[in-house]
């Protein structure tokens, strides 16, 4: 993908959320409609908490339930896998066109619920040449929903 205005190399663009001040939305240049972060995921913000945590929060919708009526685990392990890489993105101001998850680990720890933003709080632990390590929380305002590490393989570098 050619790189956007405001964006990188993978066409990711953030500009400010009219609708939530101190909050970016995440964007690509081309049309996602029909493709999964949009798609299934729906609207997702970020924003940096401070010089090593950022946050990506998604508004959980219904088609985002399991049976139960919690948040399906599957939409907790990609909101994780997206975290990844905005925390990155954010954290380092680096183009993440090109990257790819290699490792990703969690651990459920509690149920996510319908009625509150669920929020993946990354940070990250170091970088190299070629990876980068993140580790993170997922939660909502009644306490932690899964704890995560992940490792991004950087490719075309």
């Amino acid at each position: 993908m050619p790189a956007a205005a405001n964006g990188d190399a993978s066409g990711l663009r953030l500009a400010p959320d009219p609708e939530n001040p101190g909050w970016l939305n995440w964007q690509f240049a081309y049309a996602e409609e029909h493709r999964f972060n949009r798609e299934v995921m729906g609207k997702m913000l970020l924003r940096r908490d401070d010089d090593t945590h950022a946050r990506l929060r998604l508004f959980p919708v219904e088609r985002h339930l399991n049976p139960m009526g919690n948040i399906h685990g599957g939409i907790i392990m990609s909101l994780i896998d997206i975290c990844l890489f905005t925390t990155w993105r954010l954290l380092s101001n680096t183009d993440i066109g090109g990257t790819v998850t290699l490792e990703l680990s969690n651990q459920f720890v509690g149920p996510g619920v319908l009625d509150q933003p669920l929020d993946a709080i990354g940070e990250i632990v170091r970088e190299t040449g070629r990876m980068v390590f993140v580790r993170g929380q997922v939660e909502q305002e009644h306490g932690i929903v899964a704890s995560f590490s992940g490792i991004i393989r950087k490719t075309g570098q």
